[in-house]
Parts: C-alpha cells; structure tokens; sequence
C-alpha cells in the first residue's frame, strides 16, 4: 500500500550547501541596505536612519567638533549598522534555505521531448495511438488540454490527468521514494507530474497547464522565501511593532528639549546628545522580533518543504497553527486501508485449528489484501506453516475458484470436499447450501462482528456453515494517543468515511476520535465544514479525489495528495509530495510550532527592553540627575555602547531558534502563554541584565569604557 511505505525527503542541504547558503546571506545582508528592502521592516528602517545620522555624527567629530569623542559615535554607529546588517542576515538566511531547495528542483527542469496526438485525435479504450497519430515535439509545445502519449522509458514531459491506459510511475524525483506508484484512467490516482518516469506500459495524458505554469514551475516560486506574502497575522504583528516604535520616537523625541530645559533649570550636566537618544530609541524599539519575523515566516515554510509539503501561502501554515477542527478520512488515515483477518471462530461441534485450515485453503485464490491477510494468520497465528507447503505441493489435485467481487466469495474443490469463504448471504445463497439460515452460535457470531464495525465472513464446507472469519479495519498505532494530544489542544477530530452508521460508531470509538460523518459523500463534507466555520471553528482537511475538490476548496487548511486528481490539487492550498493522509496531523503541529515560536520570540523581545531601559537611561540622565546613578546597580561604566552590542547580537544569538523552530509541544493556548511568560518573558528580563554586564566588562578590559 502506498501510504504504509517510508518516506524519505526529497531535497537534504548538504553541508558544502550550508557554507554556500551562509556565504550567500552575508552577501543579500549588505545588499539589503538598499532603503527601498528596508523600508518594508519599517522597524529595521528606523534603526537605519538612525545609523545614518549617527555616522554623519561621526564625521561631524572626527573632522570638526562633534557632540561627543569620535570613538564613542564611531562605536555606536557601527554598531547600530550591524543590528540591521545582523536582521537582514536573518532573512537572508531563511531565504537561502529556500532558494538551496528551489535551484534542486529548477535543476530538474528541461525541455523533454513529447510525443503529441493530433488535434482531431480521439482516444479508445485500450487502444494505443499508432506513428501517424503522434507527432515529435518538446514540453514546450504542449498547452493545457493537448493530448500526449508516454510508455515504458519515457519521461513525462508536463504536467495532466491521464485519460487512458495505467502504468508504473518513478516519482523520486518529486517525492524522494524509490518505490514506483501506480497512475491510471478513471479514479482518484490520475493526475502524473512532469519530469516523472514511465517504468511499465503506456498511457494518454491530457496537458493541465501551459508552459511555465506546472506543478513544478509553481513549487519553485512557492519555495523561494523572497517571494513570500505576509500573512494577516504577521501584518497585525508588525503594526503593533510600528506602533510601540512610533511611541518611542515620538518619546526620544520629547527627550532633547526635556534634557535642555533641565540643565537650564538645574544648572548641571549637559544635554544629552542625539547619539545617545537614538542609541536609547533603538534599544527600547522592538528590535529583536522585527529583525527576525521574516526569517520565521520564511522558516516555516521551509519546514513544511522538509516534510515534502508545498505550502501555497504562508496564511495556510498559520491558519494550520488555528485549527481547532480536524477532518481524517478513515481509510489510509486512521486505519490502515486494507481490512484483515484478525479471528477464526469455530461453529458447534469444530475445531478452530480445522477452521483456520479450511480458511487458509479457501483463501490461497483470494489475491485481495483482505485474502493474504486471511492466509498470513491462518500461517502464524494456528501454526500451518507446514500445512501451507503440503497444500502448495498438492495445487494440481485442486481446482481453486478465485475471489471475484461479482460472486463476492473464493474457495478450492479438494478431496472431494467443496470448500467455500465468503460473505453470509453469498454462502448461504449458494444451491448447495444445506441451510438458508446461520447456526445459533456463528448467526450471534456474525451479528456481534458486524455490531463492533467488523466484516463478517463464513466459511462452508459441502454447503453446510463451519466458521466465521472476522475482518476488522486495522487502527494505525499510536492514533489514539495522538488524538488525545490534539483533544488537549483544543481540536476536535472528526473521522470522515463511507462505512455505514454502525461500523462508523465502532471504528470512531476505538480510534479514539471525537466524532464521525458515516456514508459521507461530497455534499454533506461540504455542509459538514460550513457548519463548523459558521461557529467560528477553522477547520482542516486532507482529500485526494475529484468529489473531494468542493470541500477542500471550502476548508481553511485544505491539503492535496499529489498522487491525486488535478481538481483536487487545484482546490487545495498544500500538496503532500508523499499522498500520506496522516501528514495533516504534522501540518497542524507545524502551523503551532510557527505560532509558538514567533509568540516566544516576541515575549522575548518586548521583555528584554527592559533592561536596555535600566542600562541607557541612568547613563544618559545621571548629569542632569545625580539621584539616577542609584539605578545602574549594575555598575556599568559602558552602559551605552553595551546596550547598543548586546542589542545587535542577541538578534544573531536567537537566529538558529527562529529557523528552527520552538520544540513542539501539544499544549493549550493558556498554558503556552503561561510558558512563553515564565521562559521566554523572565529569560528575556534576566538574559539582556547577564549579558549587558558581561559585555560591559569586555569593554573596559579594552579600555572602551567611555
């Protein structure tokens, strides 16, 4: 099955890589100077402007007479360039993430050659075009709607949905797994990727899109950090950033003429100096969030990427981060997708080992999952191994009548004994059945089975009812737990799946899941999200077929299986690479652990003014008022100049956390908020007090204490 199999990534950054990306950002971080980048952190312009006057300063007491020594302006305006030198570095970083995976895949991109079908061409059902209806031409040439005609060793040379024929597909050069997949005509798996390869047979492929606009091209600008929107969240976060700036300018500002009026008054000290006050206006200003909530954004894209997702926008990641509801389709999700064989039971008067022996011999026909999973118990559970070998020796003797989904059953004639597996009223349907109704003991059997969510299937032997088989569907491990977590974080899991009510309730009670939609069709999925969000609710869903494309189109975090139809990836706003519908349940976490990082960087932020506070304004004041040397407890002698370092470095020190992430962890908006208080608030109010110091001393080892 597809979805069981490993993943592996399908783009790693090597470590040369690395070097090549951080070589890169120093670059993009002295690029990004330009006012016209800067000026869309306008946070970061304003420390630039403000390192612009300071280095006018600088000359002003370097060649005439300056409001201060030249080595402490000089310090100042250095430092104050390399705290946006540092935050554009941040962003560059992130990006060169980005642009590492982006030039992989443009790598990839060539002009392949196709084999077109003339316009006026009209497929047949198994019927493949001959030489006079193909005509030779490149990927370029294909628009969407051409047909093309691919087989064994060609590669795909666009994008389409195929519309006849099937074969055996190499998709590692999209999803990194080495194990082919199967692509087909008519169901949920028809959609094919250019730059893909055929491994078997052939098929005719309907163009999805023109050139330059494929999957591909759209991953690659998808990728690329620096074309990356803000999201509403980020947007409101930067206005509140303007807005404690502006108060602080406006603050700064008022400080000038205030210092003036009070040596007037005072008759001691100087007025403090513009240095001073924009050194003061760039350490109380939220500096260290603004300088990095790109490099966030950025990064969680980029994780997302790492787990074979392309995120459309970065509004889909944070609205993942919000989703409190969370709809899983069943098969292939919850439960493994395949039903198997999990209990023999034996009617009155036989013995189960006999049972398992008439279940494995009627079952050696049976090529379905549900068939071969029937054989591996009978095999390791009742001990036939050796059975097994006996009975495959024995085939010539045995006229075996395979599973068909018509007669819905399989079975063998041996020995003079017809044996026979299959659904109740199948068996019992049979002209040689000695009964049209179950026994007392296997009618309670098939009831209690079909009652948890099981399928029942009956084995007879001469027409006469022996034993039941007891299918079940197969909850992956580890769902249950995993959808208390979610439940502790407030999302609620709803299982989607076209079983009955009956079997529904069963399968939705074991797996542990909050609630379920049974018999589900394409309609009531649609009603079924538009009543959440009428509550208020977001919600999130994963879906891989053409009926799945209205839903996902109406869900706020809509993830696509690129193994499926066009019309879903169309309506979707993430691709899985990988067509692994539990990977919803990591787009959720990745969405909160962008959330949870950039609200405890922000905690951070705003906390560590603070003691830059404690640190500038004694120093800046204690001419005027001498009482305010009592609150630099900390003995600082550099007191500026520190602040202003510790402030460009702690951007540098945080840069590995904001691309890496917070350590996620499933908990309530209350209780991350109480953590982001007591770590990264009480670290941001202590750390800058430890580091401030340390630098001070640093600097007066060096004789820099001025």
């Amino acid at each position: 099955m597809e979805n069981d199999k490993p993943r592996k990534r399908s783009r790693t950054i090597s470590e040369e890589e690395r070097k090549r990306i951080r070589r890169w950002a120093v670059k993009q971080s002295l690029i990004k100077l330009d006012p016209r980048h800067t000026i869309r952190n306008p946070v970061m312009f304003v420390v630039e402007v403000g390192s612009t006057i300071t280095t006018l300063l600088f000359f002003q007491a370097l060649f005439w007479t300056g409001e201060a020594s030249p080595l402490f302006v000089g310090l100042i305006s250095l430092w104050l360039w390399f705290t946006v030198i540092f935050a554009n570095y941040s962003e560059a970083l992130a990006e060169g993430r980005g642009k590492a995976q982006a030039d992989s895949l443009r790598s990839m991109q060539t002009t392949i050659p196709a084999k077109k079908l003339r316009g006026d061409y009209v497929a047949s059902r198994g019927v493949r075009p001959t030489d006079s209806d193909i005509i030779s031409t490149s990927s370029a040439d294909l628009h969407k709607g051409d047909l093309f005609y691919v087989q064994a060793g060609d590669l795909i040379p666009v994008d389409g949905e195929v519309v006849e024929g099937a074969s055996s597909v190499d998709e590692s050069a999209i999803t990194g797994e080495s194990a082919p997949v199967i692509r087909e005509s008519g169901g949920d798996r028809s959609a094919v990727t250019g730059g893909t390869r055929i491994l078997s047979d052939w098929m005719m492929v309907r163009t999805a899109s023109d050139p330059g606009e494929g999957f591909m091209d759209k991953m690659i600008s998808l990728i690329e950090g620096a074309k990356r929107q803000k999201t509403p969240n980020e947007i409101a976060l930067n206005t509140l950033l303007i807005g404690l700036t502006v108060i602080f300018i406006i603050v700064c500002s008022t400080l000038l003429p205030f210092s003036i009026y009070s040596v007037y008054v005072t008759g001691q000290g100087s007025p403090v100096t513009i240095t001073v006050l924009i050194a003061l206006l760039v350490c109380l200003a939220p500096t260290t969030i603004s300088g990095l909530l790109s490099a966030i954004g950025i990064a969680g894209m980029d994780r997302l990427i790492q787990k074979n997702v392309i995120a459309f926008s970065g509004q889909a990641i944070e609205a993942a981060g919000d989703v409190d509801v969370l709809l899983l389709d069943k098969t292939g999700t919850i439960t493994f997708g395949n039903r198997q064989a999990v209990e023999f039971i034996a009617g009155e008067g036989q013995d189960v080992k006999m049972i398992a022996e008439y279940a494995l011999l009627s079952s050696l026909s049976d090529e379905t999952p549900e068939g071969r999973s029937i054989v591996t118990l009978a095999v390791g559970k009742y001990g036939l191994t050796g059975r097994k070998e006996e009975i495959e020796n024995s085939r010539a003797e045995m006229q075996f009548i395979p599973f068909s989904a018509h007669t819905r059953m399989s079975g063998v004639d041996y020995g003079g004994d017809t044996i026979r597996k299959g659904a109740a009223n199948a068996i019992l349907g049979r002209p040689e059945s000695t009964s049209k109704d179950l026994p007392g003991k296997l009618a309670k059997e098939v009831d209690r089975i079909g009652r948890s969510g099981g399928t029942p299937l009956v084995i007879a032997v001469n027409g006469k009812a022996v034993g039941v088989i007891h299918l079940k569907d197969i909850i992956k491990p580890g769902m249950k737990e995993r959808f208390a977590q979610l439940r502790r974080m407030g999302i609620r899991t709803v299982m989607i799946t076209g079983d009955n009510k009956l079997t529904a309730a069963a399968i939705a009670a074991e797996a542990g899941v909050d609630d379920f939609l049974a018999e589900a069709t394409p309609e009531n999925k649609l009603q079924l999200i538009r009543e959440y969000q009428a509550e208020g609710r977001l919600v999130a869903m994963t879906g891989d077929g053409t009926n799945d494309a209205p839903a996902l189109a109406q869900a706020d975090v809509a993830v696509a299986m690129n193994s499926g139809t066009q019309p879903a990836r169309e309506a979707a706003n993430m691709v899985d690479l990988d067509s692994d519908p539990t990977k919803l349940i990591e787009v959720v976490e990745t969405g909160k652990q962008l959330l949870m990082t950039r609200g405890a960087l922000t905690t951070f932020s705003i906390t560590n003014d603070i003691a830059k506070y404690f640190a500038i304004v004694p120093a800046a004041f204690v001419g005027i008022y001498p009482a305010l040397n009592g609150l630099n407890f900390m003995g600082l002698q550099a007191a500026i100049l520190s602040a202003v370092i510790f402030n460009a470095i702690v951007i540098v020190l945080l840069i590995p956390l904001a691309l890496r992430g917070i350590k996620y962890r499933p908990l309530t908006a209350a209780e991350s908020l109480r953590t982001n208080l007591l770590i990264y608030g009480v670290g941001g109010l202590i750390v800058p007090f430890v580091g401030i110091k340390l630098i001070d001393m640093v600097l007066v080892a060096l004789g820099l204490g001025v």
